[in-house]
């Protein structure tokens, strides 16, 4: 019994501390997550494409509200890519006036990365599928030294799947598909889902701060400079979440525009899905998808990443009190043993 009980007691000391653990952390990359919730929701029946339907998930999940960005990126470069072993960098980071950018200066074992060109707040493109990868094992692994190489994604593999323990991974199809387009409020005639990730059937307008219903596309004209004519030296991203009354159902901005984001589903042989449309086109519908090697990397082409649930507040609360009503309830077990034993 004493045994047991120490054991007991042990457990939910480690759980304790890890519930503390997650709640006071303060990584380096942080997010901001939006809680997918209504497991087991039905798929979109009017999207059923080549496949019986899309957007069902049996379980909850997180999603972060914005894509990775410049900023994030850069401190994951800096973590890992002294030598740039998997070619995390591509030097268009920095030549691509359109989307600009990341530098790199030194060499190689001492490279060091700098965000430039306006705001940090902006997503990060050319970023493979790999390289988005080895970015949510490294989270995965705490960050830091942790590894890319293993943890969500075995990357030693040709076709790398989603490891059952993952704490960060790439949205899959229908993850990501959901937290676009899926809103259980609807409760339309045909379906719960719209055609635009933002609360939409209607195509967005494209201009920062008009209200509802705006994303960064090409509608005839570019949204940062609101002209049509092409330039070779002009930033066309919009910050991560610029457009704050366009949010999807759940919370989520720019799943329609700004960049295409890959998803970690596999369509045919080694390649990768990606949705949402870019700031040059017009691409923005949940019928449109896209199928791409996962070694491309191109201006119009990001991600943003996936994770459980974090416990709330109040589960925190309760875990932080359980572990102390142990610690008491196991000193005044010791304590009575120790009077038993000495009267016996």
């Amino acid at each position: 019994m004493k045994t047991h009980l120490k054991g007991m007691g042990s457990r939910l000391a480690a759980l304790g501390m890890l519930a503390l653990g997650t709640s006071m952390a303060q990584a380096a990359v942080m997010f901001d997550w939006a809680t997918v919730g209504d497991a087991g929701n039905g798929a979109d029946p009017l999207n059923s494409g080549s496949v019986p339907g899309i957007g069902s998930v049996a379980a909850i999940y997180n999603i972060a509200t914005k894509e990775v960005t410049i900023s994030q990126y850069t401190d994951f470069l800096n973590a890992v890519a002294k030598t740039d072993l998997y070619g995390l960098y591509n030097t268009s980071m920095a030549s691509d006036l359109n989307i600009a950018g990341i530098t790199r200066t030194g060499t190689s074992g001492s490279y060091v990365y700098t965000a430039i060109v306006g705001s940090g707040n902006r997503p990060v493109t050319y970023v493979s599928w790999n390289d988005a990868a080895r970015f949510v094992n490294w989270l995965h692994n705490g960050q830091g030294s942790g590894s890319t190489e293993t943890g969500v994604y075995n990357m030693s593999v040709a076709t790398p799947t989603r490891s059952g323990t993952a704490i960060y991974w790439i949205p899959s199809g229908n993850e990501w598909y959901k937290a676009a387009y899926y809103d259980p409020s609807v409760g339309g005639p045909t379906d719960d889902y719209w055609l635009y990730p933002t609360r939409s059937d209607s195509a967005p307008g494209n201009l920062i701060g008009a209200g509802a219903n705006q994303a960064n596309y090409y509608a005839g004209d570019f949204s940062v400079t609101q002209s049509s004519p092409y330039s070779s030296s002009q930033n066309y991203l919009t910050d991560a979440g610029a457009f704050t009354n366009s949010a999807s159902y759940y919370g989520t901005y720019d799943q329609g525009g700004n960049v295409w984001e890959w998803n970690d589903t596999l369509i045919s042989g080694s390649s990768r899905g990606s949705r949402g449309g870019s700031w040059d086109g017009t691409l923005l519908q949940s019928s449109i998808s896209s199928t791409n090697n996962p070694t491309l990397e191109a201006d119009f082409l990001g991600f943003r990443v996936a994770s459980v649930p974090e416990p709330s507040a109040a589960v925190l609360i309760l875990l932080g009190g359980a572990l102390l009503q142990a610690r008491r309830r196991w000193r005044v077990f010791q304590r009575a043993n120790r009077l038993l034993l000495f009267r016996g």
